[in-house]
């Protein structure tokens, strides 16, 4: 669509909900090789869209370990708009008082969030879980696009996008939007 500046944007819808939907079992058959024998785990969701997609995974996980109840706990860490717009110098991050009554040493964490670019927003929460005496954290992304810059990877990634740089991957996860997607926006000139 023409805009008022002389650019012109496209959304183009890249994966649909029925393929989100695969994409989210197999990222929980991933996330099983990460459990130890007698661990527990707990599920971290960086707010907005990782938490719902915590909650997605936390279904699954629950069901293929047999119904086991796994805590899921939102984690607010930001730093960029959804439009890569710089929020937040030093990544802002709240933290979850909740998180203080876990017996840290000995829980597996998995950290999710939609969208991993620079790598700032999972390096602050990794450092934040690591000060409260967390041992084992790992990480899952439901899209990587594949350009960090912090020392952060994804352990379980379920799309890799290589896109252009003023190019936007946009998530649209329920119940922030109403249908499960993931779009490119492109910000033509």
């Amino acid at each position: 669509m023409p805009s008022s500046t002389g650019e012109s944007e496209q959304r183009i819808c890249v994966y649909s909900s029925t393929e989100l939907q695969t994409i989210l079992d197999d990222m929980a058959r991933q996330c099983l090789r990460f459990l130890e024998a007698g661990s527990p785990l707990a599920l971290i969701g960086i707010l907005r869209r990782g938490m719902p997609l915590a909650n997605m995974l936390q279904q699954r996980l629950s069901t293929l370990q047999g119904d086991k109840e796994i805590p899921v706990y939102p984690l607010k860490v930001k730093r960029y708009a959804d439009t890569l717009e710089l929020l937040h110098a030093e990544t802002a991050l709240e933290e979850n008082p909740a998180l203080k009554n876990i017996n840290m040493a000995n829980t597996t964490f998995l950290v999710v969030d939609d969208v991993l670019w620079q790598g700032h927003s999972l390096l602050r929460t990794c450092a934040y879980l690591a000060m409260l005496g967390a041992t084992n954290v790992r990480t899952a992304i439901l899209v990587d696009r594949c350009v960090a810059r912090q020392p952060v990877h994804a352990d379980v990634t379920g799309i890799r996008l290589q896109i252009a740089a003023d190019d936007v991957i946009e998530c649209n996860v329920p119940p922030f939007e109403s249908e499960f997607r993931v779009d490119v926006w492109r910000r033509g000139k």
